[in-house]
Parts: structure tokens; sequence; C-alpha cells
């Protein structure tokens, strides 16, 4: 198995992906519904596509190639009323969220497709256990070197990432102390992590040639990493995002990385080098944990400093590539998040602390899905 060659893709163009919670509207636990909401939603004619993933209650969304964050924010949109009227015919809703909060892992069904049972029988209990709900955000690359390069710049803002799409702060009906609990499922995948720092795709190439050759991998897919390559689309792919709780946060996230991408691709502000990754680790552990309260060391310098001021930093740096992109808006809605340091998992927690019901937390939750 050889690596595929890159295609060719406009730069800074985006694609969106939302893994959502399909709940019944008793209790609101996970309902196994996917086949159901797959059949009502093959009779909308939409962008981009709906598609099952790993268990039955949960299903993938995805948009066409956007130009804008306000083009994904409309395709979003689209699909999401046609989610809700499916959901409805069916008496159950759709909810946003990284995790479901109190869903147990044992009684997920994985979904009955080839891809999805090879990996259940490969991973065991750990496919069940990735009922997890994520936003995955393409950026178009003109070249595959360039694709690399961009991925080790935006390896700089995994934190950033994380904290402003964290919503997963529940567990198995337990407060986890985490803003963003899903990605401990993640890291526990032997190809999850992050790239390695090569800069030319003939060396990406014979990397992937080693990976081949000792049987672990057979395609891109089975890398599990933060940001990795899509030599099929041409893009490179920020997997990181919780899933927000709105379409239009998921969507000025994607502004937020197409932005980066921007300047990045423009200026080139950026050497990328194997030691950018000495703290690679803490500062994603720091983001997880403590979400826009989190510490970050910049790679560089060493210096220690809240990541709430990196974040109000970069969209200061951000604003002239923000016009450039027409994405001033998603930055203004991201800015206002980090201002008030309310992201989406505090929001979860407040509502528990309200409610003192987690099942009352999701039913709200699946209100602001649908709110337009």
């Amino acid at each position: 198995m050889t690596l595929e060659a890159f295609s060719q893709s406009e730069a800074l163009t985006l694609g969106v992906e939302l893994e959502l919670q399909l709940v019944n509207t008793v209790d609101y636990d996970l309902a196994h519904y996917a086949n159901d909401m797959l059949r009502l939603m093959a009779r909308h004619k939409l962008p981009g596509s709906v598609v099952p993933e790993m268990t039955e209650g949960m299903i993938e969304i995805s948009t066409d190639v956007c130009r804008t964050w306000g083009d994904a924010l409309g395709q979003l949109a689209q699909i999401r009323d046609a989610l809700v009227q499916s959901a409805d015919k069916l008496n159950i809703a759709v909810v946003g969220g990284g995790t479901h909060p109190f869903q147990q892992w044992h009684q997920q069904r994985i979904y009955d497709k080839p891809r999805f049972q090879q990996l259940s029988q490969l991973y065991g209990y750990l496919s069940q256990q990735f009922t997890i709900f994520g936003q995955h955000v393409h950026v178009g690359c003109p070249d595959a070197d360039t694709a690399l390069y961009l991925l080790h710049c935006l390896s700089r803002y995994i934190p950033h990432f994380i904290a402003l799409a964290a919503s997963s702060p529940f567990v198995q009906g337990q407060d986890t102390a985490f803003d963003s609990a899903r990605l401990n499922s993640v890291f526990a995948f032997p190809l999850s992590g992050r790239a390695p720092c090569v800069l030319s795709w003939d060396e990406f190439g014979q990397y992937f040639d080693k990976m081949a050759r000792t049987g672990v991998v057979q395609s891109m897919k089975d890398f599990y990493w933060d940001i990795r390559p899509k030599p099929e689309y041409g893009t490179v792919e920020v997997r990181v995002f919780d899933t927000p709780l709105t379409v239009q946060h998921a969507a000025a996230l994607a502004g937020y990385v197409q932005c980066l991408a921007a300047w990045f691709l423009q200026e080139r502000p950026f050497t990328p080098v194997e030691d950018d990754y000495l703290v690679y680790s803490y500062n994603r552990f720091q983001a997880c944990r403590f979400g826009l309260d989190a510490v970050y060391v910049d790679p560089a310098t060493g210096q220690h400093q809240p990541l709430r001021e990196h974040l109000l930093a970069s969209f200061e740096r951000l604003a002239p590539f923000a016009l450039q992109c027409q994405a001033g808006g998603a930055l203004e809605l991201l800015h206002a998040v980090v201002q008030d340091n309310r992201n989406h998992a505090r929001w979860l927690r407040e509502c528990q602390q309200r409610e003192n019901l987690l099942a009352e937390v999701i039913r709200q939750a699946s209100l602001r899905f649908r709110a337009k």
C-alpha cells in the first residue's frame, strides 16, 4: 500500500463535518435511530452528506466545499433544519456536544458497516466507548508541501481549538473536571497524537511506506492524529474540536481555522521544527482540562501565559485576514465567548447546577441545537 498522490484544491476553501447525538425524548438517553434518520434524510435535497457513524445513536453530517464561514453556516443550517424535521417525525431529538452526559458505553451497538465492524473487532470495547462526537474542519491546500507546512503551523493552535470548542464535561453521569473529556477517549487509540514533523511530501511518503511495511496502517484513515493531511481531498483536516451545541458556533470555528491558514500561507510567520512539539502534549492537556482557563506555553520561547490572552491576541492579529476571508462575524462570535469566559462546557455545567438533572441538560441542549 503506497501513499496516494495529493490532490490539488483551492487554497483556503473549507469543509465541515459534525458528529451528532440522537436521543429519545423520554429520558434523553441515546437512541439507536441512525437507520431511520438516514432513511428520512434521504428524502431531502441537501448540500453535503449525511452518513452513519461508529454506533447507532449517532450520525455524521458534512458540508460541500465552502469558501467562507457564512457559506458553511448556510449549508449547516439547511442540514440542521432537515435533521430537526426528520427527528420530530421519529419523536427523537438531535443534540450537539462532545459526549452524551450519561450514556453507558456497553449499551451502544456498532453500526452494521464493514469498516465499523472491522474496527470493533480490532479495538474491542474502545469502539463502543468511541460513542463521542467531534467536529472536523478541512482547509484547502494548493499542493502537498504547503499542506504539511500548514499542518505544523496549525498544531501550535491545537489548545486554542480545544478550548473554544470544549463541550464534553460529563461522562457516564459524572462531571470529569475536564472541559473536553472526549479527547481522552481518542488518546486511547494507538495511532492518535500528532503527525511526524516532516515538511515535504516525499519525506512524508517515506514515513507512510515504513508504517505500511509494518502492517500497522493501510491508509491515512488509520491515523487518528489531531491534524492530518487528506490527500484525496487536497486538504488538511483539524480533528480536535468537540461538536458544538450550535451550527453557528461550528461555522465560526471553521472561520477561525481559515483565518489562521490565510495568515500562515501568506506571511509564513513560523518555521516548523521538531522542538515545537516539546510542549505539545502539555498544551493539549491544559486545554482539555481547563478550557479557556488553561495556561499556554509558547513553543518557541517557552513563555507561559493564560490561553485566554493568547486567544484574544490571535483575534487581533487575524483581523486583516478576517476581512479578506469575510470571517469577521466568526471572530466576533468567538471573541465574545472568550471575553465572557463561557464556552459550551461552562454552559452545560451551569445548566446542570441549575437543574440538577442531566436529562434536562440534554433537553435544553437539544433546544439550542434546533434554534435558528
